[in-house]
């Protein structure tokens, strides 16, 4: 056989080691714009020559029906294409980059795409698991200071930790949107990422303050009133962080004592700016006395400032400031940092998103709609992330449970000497009653604005279900709210909220 025999199209070129290296053209380079060509290596050997003609047949196949890679890119130059066409938030944008810089780079950045599959991606994830700074099991010592120094005390040996499961969640995240564009640009044709076994599912495991803990926090925060107040209303109201360094004075009625949420702020390094909402919808939230009379406390006290240096003080300026004008909001990590300090002081590790998480806790406990703590957190999917994330088991709840009045049971007999009695039923409360409460959630979640002008009630039977009470208790509650004024309806249509402020 000559050095190399040329077909039709594609080659099989003689290699010294005596192999067959079979070569076809693809087309033009969707990334670089270089000639792109198929190639396999075949074994020398008896049969090679054979061998050889059907992978040449078969990379022909591959091209006339469109099925080959378009591309030689690695997971590299697939990562800086992901990163520079990928519309999310800045602050987003910044956490992809991270985890993409920090645990795909390193590991696969090199290999290229049309070699990845999945037993390389199930090992990358192996790894994760095994050590966070990707070492092969080697001990090694890990240095505070790069380069030539004298290693004191902060210089220890390695100890490997595992990858926590969200962010090897976050890693496969990331590469499911990369290597899912790379189908879409035919610069691969198969996904890897399907043929990898996925994470695990994350748990949560939220851990928000007792009520004794709560307690001890607010007495300390509130030495400093504007401090104990954004406390106070970071357990209130559950908002998050941003959100509560960007509340307004003219977003907030406290005559009506409803708070309205319409951006946040957000933070990457030193710089902060202003923007919308994680969910970008704005959202209403009702307020108790107790908290309408503290924000009335502190913005006769922020008058007062302002007015004792001379400076006007703006209705739109923010609740929660380090200027007497307030017309600068607090930065996030600052609350955040001075948050964990003051409850390092107290004795416990705690983070100031746990708040929202007692936010919500407290109010299932209390028995309130799920629908309207999750109106009231900014969460959507009907109060399914409320539950799953948002909410801790708590003993009181259990025990509430046998008190609910749908629990039904049997009234125990009492032993009295050689018989036996059953003790008379104790008398219920009137604010107790299914339909004041059915009433409760429904008023609370037009208030937060889970349910806005114009939507329609649930229905009678979904009421029923929900509270598991009879269609005279549902329709009770209904005819309530409508003698409040705060829905309307008719013959033969659904109820639907009213509007409000116009009706008033």
């Amino acid at each position: 056989m000559p050095g190399s025999s040329k077909r039709q199209r594609g080659e099989i070129e003689k290699l010294p080691s005596g192999s067959l290296r079979v070569r076809v053209y693809a087309g033009v380079d969707a990334l670089s714009g270089k000639r792109n060509y198929l190639i396999e290596t075949v074994a020398a050997g008896p049969k090679a020559t054979a061998e050889a003609e059907k992978v040449r047949r078969r990379l022909v196949h591959q091209v006339d029906e469109r099925r080959n890679p378009r591309t030689k890119a690695t997971v590299n130059q697939l990562m800086d294409r992901y990163l520079e066409l990928l519309d999310v938030e800045e602050t987003t944008l910044d956490r992809y980059e991270q985890t993409i810089r920090v645990h795909i780079r390193p590991l696969l950045g090199h290999i290229p795409l049309a070699k990845l599959d999945g037993e390389t991606l199930d090992n990358h994830q192996a790894i994760l698991r095994r050590c966070r700074a990707h070492c092969d099991g080697r001990p090694f010592v890990e240095h505070a200071i790069s380069g030539a120094h004298e290693c004191s005390e902060k210089c220890r040996p390695h100890i490997c930790r595992p990858l926590a499961t969200s962010t090897i969640r976050k890693v496969h995240f990331c590469l499911s949107g990369a290597l899912g564009r790379a189908v879409r640009w035919r610069w691969i044709i198969v996904n890897p990422l399907d043929q990898a076994e996925p994470p695990r599912g994350g748990r949560s495991d939220p851990n928000p303050p007792t009520s004794d803990q709560a307690a001890a926090i607010l007495n300390a925060a509130f030495p400093d009133f504007m401090w104990g107040c954004f406390l106070w209303l970071a357990m209130t109201t559950g908002a998050r962080r941003g959100e509560l360094c960007a509340m307004r004075w003219d977003l907030l009625d406290l005559d009506r004592a409803v708070l309205t949420i319409r951006s946040s702020i957000a933070q990457q390094g030193t710089r902060t700016w202003e923007k919308d909402t994680k969910t970008h919808q704005q959202r209403r939230i009702a307020l108790d006395a107790n908290t309408v009379a503290l924000l009335q406390t502190h913005r006769r006290q922020c008058e007062q400032n302002a007015e004792a240096v001379g400076i006007q003080f703006g209705p739109k300026g923010r609740i929660f400031s380090a200027s007497v004008d307030h017309s600068t909001w607090l930065r996030p990590s600052s609350v955040s940092n001075r948050y964990a300090r003051m409850c390092r002081r107290l004795g416990w590790e705690m983070n100031l998103h746990q708040l929202r998480h007692y936010s919500a806790t407290e109010l299932i406990t209390a028995g309130v709609d799920v629908r309207t703590v999750a109106g009231r957190l900014g969460h959507g999917g009907g109060g399914s992330t409320t539950l799953r994330a948002y909410t801790a088991w708590v003993s009181e709840t259990d025990q509430r449970a046998m008190k609910a009045s749908g629990v039904r049971m049997p009234a125990p007999p009492l032993v009295e000497g050689d018989h036996h009695t059953t003790p008379a039923p104790q008398e219920r409360n009137e604010s107790d009653s299914p339909y004041k409460r059915i009433a409760a959630d429904l008023r609370a979640a037009i208030a937060c604005g889970a349910l806005a002008v114009d939507d329609s009630l649930p229905t009678v039977e979904t009421l029923c279900d929900r509270y598991e009470v009879s269609a005279g208790t549902a329709n009770r509650a209904v005819a309530l709210l409508r003698a409040d004024g705060l829905i309307k309806s008719s013959r033969g249509r659904r109820a639907t909220v009213r509007s409000v402020v116009a009706d008033r």
